[in-house]
This record gives structure tokens, C-alpha cells and sequence, in this order.
């Protein structure tokens, strides 16, 4: 059996996208600036609603379980990275059908790539602050600790792939950048 609160995220996945999408469609397509910049102000809905049900669901008896996390983690990541994901869809979409310039691209290499990855590794951060916030709230004002165990153990997972991000992007493209610079300049000499 399905879990309801697995249904509520999957739903709030869709939503977010139908509103997504709607907003966009308003923008672009139907030429109603407003309603599309009321549509995309609405994607935070979603989160909301998808934090309402997972406090519902423990409150109404259920054990804190990996759902739980896997809601945090959709809002954490839904918060950082939500801001980005409107403006790539706005860009792809405005320069598709309305005649918007290309979309940005991000830097292939030198400081500039350095500077994204750190920005964007920074962003998982922030969801992963928001993420271990909401889990820990839920722990400690819904649910109770000793139920908590799987919410512990998404936070590692969690911390995890934060630490293979970092050394696989950030720190690889820092690295990757400071061993290229003195070859560059000792081949201007």
C-alpha cells in the first residue's frame, strides 16, 4: 500500500510544475505579465502544503519515517534551488516562444566556473540546513526522538552527498583552476 504522504509529495511534485507551467504560459503565450508573476509567486504553495501534510501525518499518530525526511529534503531543495529553476525555465521559455535572448549558459572553465560551483554547492547547503530543520522540528515537536531514527539516518545520507558534491565540483573546479593558472602563465613567457 501507498503511503498518502508519498501521494501528497508526488502530488505537490506536479503541482509544482503545473504552476510552473501555468505561469509561464500566462507570461509568454497568453501576454498576461500579471497573472504570471502571480502564478510563479505561487510555487511556494506547494511546499507549504507538502509541510502541512507530513505535520498532519504525525500528529495524527504516524511514525517519523523515511517519507518524512524525503518531504524536508523536497522543501529544502525546493527552497535553495527553487529561485534558479524559475529563472531557467523563464529564460528557455521567454527565449523560445517570446523572442528573449539565449538563455545563460554556465562557465565552462576558469574563475567564473569556480565561482558557480561554489554558488551552486552553496545552495545544496541551504537546502540542507531547511532539510535538517524541518526533520529535526518534526522530531522534536511532532513526533518524538526515539521515533526518529530514519530521519536521522536521511540527514547522514544527506550530509553525504553534500560532502561528493563539494569535493567532486567545488573543490575539484578550485583545484583543477589553481594547478592550470601557472602553466597558462609560464606559457605567455
Amino acid at each position: 500500500m501507498v503511503e498518502p504522504l508519498v501521494v501528497v509529495i508526488v502530488a505537490c511534485e506536479v503541482g509544482f510544475w503545473v504552476v510552473l507551467g501555468a505561469g509561464l504560459l500566462a507570461r509568454y503565450a497568453l501576454r498576461m505579465r500579471r497573472l504570471g508573476a502571480v502564478l510563479l509567486l505561487c510555487t511556494p504553495v506547494v511546499d507549504v502544503v507538502l509541510l502541512v501534510a507530513a505535520v498532519f501525518d504525525l500528529r495524527s499518530g504516524g511514525e517519523a519515517e523515511s517519507v518524512h525526511g524525503l518531504a524536508a529534503i523536497y522543501l529544502g531543495v525546493s527552497v535553495a534551488f527553487g529561485h534558479s529553476l524559475l529563472r531557467w525555465a523563464d529564460q528557455r521559455v521567454a527565449h523560445r516562444f517570446a523572442g528573449g535572448p539565449p538563455p545563460v549558459r554556465p562557465p565552462r572553465r576558469g574563475p567564473e566556473r569556480v565561482r558557480y560551483e561554489w554558488r551552486e554547492w552553496g545552495k545544496f547547503v541551504i537546502a540542507w540546513v531547511i532539510a535538517c530543520a524541518v526533520m529535526l522540528l518534526l522530531m522534536y515537536v511532532v513526533s518524538t526522538p526515539e521515533h526518529a531514527g530514519r530521519l536521522w539516518d536521511q540527514m547522514r545520507g544527506m550530509t553525504v552527498v553534500g560532502v561528493i558534491w563539494l569535493l567532486g565540483w567545488p573543490v575539484y573546479c578550485t583545484v583543477r583552476e589553481v594547478i592550470d593558472k601557472p602553466a597558462s602563465r609560464g606559457s605567455d613567457a
